[in-house]
């Protein structure tokens, strides 16, 4: 405020210092005054706050005035926004407390601003400051210097570091064994399929060379009775040919009336031509049962049963699949004095 520009203008200064001092709005004097921004006219804390809530109904209170909101200063009716220089040192206070110390900087207390943290409270664990310890909450604690605590603990903390760089190493290792035990697992693994395609490819190919040869067994013997019989067959019709053209030249003989024209047919018939004829039935014939081929059955049981056990040589086998656990993994243990 300008206390001196009013001073001056008025005769009477106490009159016009009181007239400075009185809020606009409940024309008391000034009860914790706050400065409006940017018009700079002042309010009491309760009538600023008030004026607020008015003009921002909807406005989410937290006991005290808060930026964001806007309304009317009732001296000169011109719309500022709710920052107050309160306001405006509380925010300060809250982003210097909340933001990450730059490297080299010096941490203060929080409960004593002006105090540098130079002790450690060894009895909650924090660091703190010497007016902590006299006249704070860690009075009746212990403590002991920052530098030796700071020194203990960084050493542990780079053991421990040196610990992890080291238990890191290893499992990097193990992961690369890992990896290379894969790789090779995959590469055997199709080793072997290819091994065992050419095993079964060979056994197929043995398997047809053989059924090859007994289909050809069986086409022979198949020729070699078909022949036998198309020649019996080939006998048996002549026979009957004979016989059919001796049965038309007894039956004319046998229409002849004249004594002389049968007799001179009868030597065509004579009997004992008559009886070599009906020999044909003396031919030879096959045996019940010729053109059976019962022989050439193959029982492939055993085979089956074979194919059926066929399995890995057990000699062979390699080692089982364990099931991996968290606690097969290589990892450091951490130091027991360890309080970081």
């Amino acid at each position: 405020m300008d206390f001196q520009a009013g001073i001056l203008q008025d005769g009477s200064p106490m009159e016009s210092l009181e007239k400075q001092l009185i809020c606009p709005i409940c024309l008391e004097m000034f009860s914790k005054p706050v400065v409006i921004l940017p018009c700079q006219h002042n309010l009491c804390r309760k009538c600023a706050n008030d004026v607020f809530q008015a003009a921002n109904p909807y406005w989410q209170s937290r006991g005290s005035l808060i930026s964001g909101g806007r309304f009317r200063c009732p001296s000169c009716r011109h719309e500022v926004l709710n920052l107050l220089v309160e306001n405006i040192i509380d925010i300060y206070k809250q982003e210097c407390s909340s933001r990450p110390l730059k490297k080299g900087e010096h941490p203060m207390c929080k409960e004593h601003e002006d105090e540098r943290i130079n002790i450690y409270c060894v009895t909650c664990e924090v660091p703190t400051c010497s007016m902590c310890k006299v006249f704070g909450a860690h009075k009746d604690c212990e403590v002991a210097p920052l530098e030796t605590i700071f020194q203990g603990q960084k050493t542990e903390l780079n053991n421990c570091i040196s610990m992890l760089v080291a238990g890191n190493d290893r499992i990097q290792t193990i992961i690369s064994q890992l990896e290379d035990s894969c790789q090779s697992t995959e590469e055997n693994s199709e080793a072997a399929k290819r091994e065992l395609c050419a095993r079964f490819d060979a056994l197929a190919a043995l398997l047809e060379e053989k059924k090859a040869e007994l289909l050809q067994r069986i086409s022979q013997e198949q020729a070699d009775k078909t022949a036998f019989i198309q020649s019996l067959i080939c006998q048996y019709k002549e026979q009957l040919e004979k016989s059919s053209r001796l049965v038309e030249t007894a039956i004319q003989a046998a229409e002849e009336t004249g004594g002389a024209a049968f007799l001179m047919v009868r030597p065509q018939t004579h009997p004992g031509g008559i009886v070599e004829a009906s020999k044909g039935g003396r031919l030879d014939k096959i045996e019940q049962g010729y053109e059976s081929m019962d022989a050439f059955s193959v029982s492939l049981e055993h085979l089956t049963e074979a194919v059926h056990a066929l399995d890995f040589d057990p000699g062979n086998s390699a080692p089982s699949t364990p099931s991996p656990t968290p606690t097969q993994l290589v990892t450091p243990s951490a130091s027991p004095g360890a309080s970081w």
